[in-house]
């Protein structure tokens, strides 16, 4: 391609389209079902069964430390699938390129989707690529849809939550909601603040596969953070949950970031990380298979589910104080994922 930045020609369907999906797509996202080129991929029958989602990622800016819009809707989409049980099987990748786009950016942002689809095992096996003219969207929109299996047996929703049942957070919270936010803003923090995307399918494949019968929820606090996560499995549960502001995982830098910018690290985003809700009985054998993981290692019983006023979280301070967590509120996060 001797152009620089994205053409609308590039999303006419034509010879620039042509030339698009072979010397970029196909050159990093190739493998045997997509170098097909159908309209549509053929997925072989798999014992169990199907789960699917879909999901949309505009998050700016597309670069940020610890990861990209790429990864981000990779890790993503992999994990809504995980949070139900299921084994992800594969991808689709549908783009919306604003005319002007650095052709350099698409190919880092590309390079990056296969890295992630490498590592995770999960391929991209459809797509779409749609040009739209210049001022008329915001450089990329990534939209990925993902199908996977859940084993015969398996059954995870927040309605099973039940009374008495512990609540496992995989790792320290807000990590991917402050470093968008000081990305934004241009502020500079000390420490290390980086995205926490990753993909969680591993850890909770280990989870399922040594605990099957006692993993009851599983869900992963994106936008609205842990706070807002909590209140659906409150409310799709009927039961009260009770938190221990003590017990919650939080890096220095997230906590010193929040505090200097007025902000509740339980509203704040997540992008690898996950809330089990585990039989008591097993809580503790839980928590140490999420800390064998890499992606665990700082996993921490933070609360329990309870028979109080159904759909209220509370958490209780140091203090000996408690107060009512409610789900967030507006939208004080822009475009974070």
């Amino acid at each position: 391609m001797s152009e620089k930045t994205i053409l609308l020609d590039h999303g006419s369907g034509g010879l620039a389209s042509q030339e698009l999906i072979a010397d970029l797509f196909l050159k990093h996202l190739d493998n045997p079902i997509l170098r097909s080129l159908e309209d549509s991929a053929i997925i072989d029958n798999q014992p169990g069964r199907l789960a699917f989602t879909t999901d949309s990622y505009v998050v700016d800016p597309i670069f940020f430390p610890g990861g990209d819009i790429g990864k981000l809707a990779v890790h993503g989409t992999i994990n809504d699938l995980a949070m139900r049980g299921a084994r992800p099987l594969c991808l689709s990748l549908g783009l919306i390129l604003e005319e002007g786009l650095d052709l350099d950016d698409l190919e880092r942002i590309i390079i990056s989707i296969a890295c992630a689809c490498r590592e995770s095992g999960v391929p991209i096996v459809a797509g779409d690529t749609k040009v739209v003219p210049r001022g008329k969207g915001d450089k990329i929109f990534i939209n990925t849809s993902g199908i996977g299996i859940v084993p015969d047996g398996i059954d995870i929703s927040s309605k099973n939550a039940r009374a008495g049942d512990v609540i496992i957070l995989s790792g320290t919270m807000g990590d991917h909601g402050i470093t968008i936010m000081t990305r934004r803003a241009g502020i500079s923090m000390q420490g290390k603040l980086e995205s926490d995307t990753m993909p969680l399918h591993g850890l909770v494949r280990q989870l399922l596969s040594q605990i099957p019968n006692g993993i009851h929820t599983l869900r992963d606090p994106t936008r609205g953070g842990v706070a807002t996560s909590l209140n659906e499995i409150a409310a799709n549960s009927g039961l009260a949950i009770s938190m221990e502001e003590e017990a919650l995982p939080i890096r220095p830098e997230v906590r010193a970031a929040c505090e200097i910018l007025g902000l509740e690290p339980l509203y704040l985003a997540n992008e690898g990380k996950c809330l089990a809700v585990v039989s008591p009985e097993l809580a503790q054998q839980a928590l140490s298979i999420m800390r064998s993981c890499p992606e665990g290692r700082d996993a921490a019983i933070i609360g329990r589910l309870t028979a109080g006023k159904p759909g209220r979280v509370v958490i209780n301070t140091p203090v000996g104080g408690s107060r009512v967590v409610t789900p967030l509120h507006g939208e004080p996060l822009p475009r974070i994922c």
